[in-house]
């Protein structure tokens, strides 16, 4: 486990009309201030990485799917750097991703249909906070591949 980063059970509730997925609430342990939310997709196979945000913490919950979600610690204070972590996400384990300010992260889509992603930001999303790089970019050692 990343250190920082908390992963919070989500419910489910389901009737014979459908589901309601929760997600974040203001009374949280884990909210901070609400920014904006966003969805993301991704097609099987298909790898969105990496990032950090700067200054954004990020809340991610699959809604449709199932991502593999890689987390990666270059913090150079934290207990946890130079470590990976790799978290399922899908509504069948249905869990919120909470991941402070940087750390470095990616996706890549399991399900053969097209994969959700939502994230509440605790901040308006802003490209000159973020950092990109390529996801087989030299300065990580992760296989997306396996």
């Amino acid at each position: 486990m990343i250190k920082d980063v908390i992963i919070t059970p989500l419910r489910i509730l389901s009737d014979n009309r459908g589901k309601v997925m929760h997600m974040m609430r203001n009374d949280s342990k884990i909210f901070e201030t609400f920014g904006e939310v966003y969805f993301s997709t991704i097609y099987n196979d298909a790898i969105k990485a990496w990032h950090l945000h700067r200054e954004n913490t990020l809340n991610y919950a699959c809604v449709k799917g199932k991502v593999k979600l890689v987390i990666f610690d270059d913090r150079y204070e934290s207990t946890t750097n130079g470590k990976y972590q790799e978290i399922i996400l899908s509504p069948k384990e249905y869990f919120l991703v909470t991941i402070p300010p940087n750390i470095w992260n990616g996706f890549k889509g399991l399900d053969r249909d097209e994969s959700i992603i939502a994230n509440c930001l605790s901040s308006p999303h802003n490209e000159k906070e973020m950092v990109r790089k390529d996801p087989f970019d030299k300065n990580f050692n992760y296989n997306w591949k396996k």
